[in-house]
């Protein structure tokens, strides 16, 4: 199984990106797909996170109400729509994808069977 994120960048405080994750190896049907990232000196974050139907989703308190999490399974992608960018949004970001993480807990790395090789998100202020 191999997740490959992409469409992070160097954006303006203020402005939107849209980042994608597609998995291969194995349907994403049942697996949740979560979205964490990691700035420099600091532990992984929990960002979203969403069921595998898609019938529920998760924020981290820092980005709820700016950031959306979907998924297109018959795609196997993921996305995080971003908005209202800031400086404290940059990081590098890493998706996931979890069997069990809904019952385990989905904020928490350990609940994710796979990860991406992340992709990087600067915001200049």
């Amino acid at each position: 199984v191999q997740l490959q994120a992409s469409g992070g960048g160097l954006v303006q405080a203020g402005n939107s990106l849209e980042l994608s994750c597609l998995v291969s190896g194995r349907t994403i049907n049942n697996y949740v797909m979560g979205w964490f990232r990691q700035a420099p000196g600091k532990e992984r974050e929990f960002v979203a996170a969403m069921s595998g139907s898609g019938d529920s989703t998760y924020y981290g308190d820092s980005v709820k109400g700016r950031f959306t999490i979907s998924r297109d399974n018959a795609k196997s992608t993921a996305y995080l729509q971003m908005n209202s960018l800031n400086a404290e949004d940059t990081a590098v970001y890493y998706c996931a994808a979890g069997f069990s993480a809904l019952v385990l807990g989905t904020k928490y790395p350990r609940n994710y069977d796979y990860w991406g090789q992340g992709t990087q998100v600067t915001v200049s202020s």
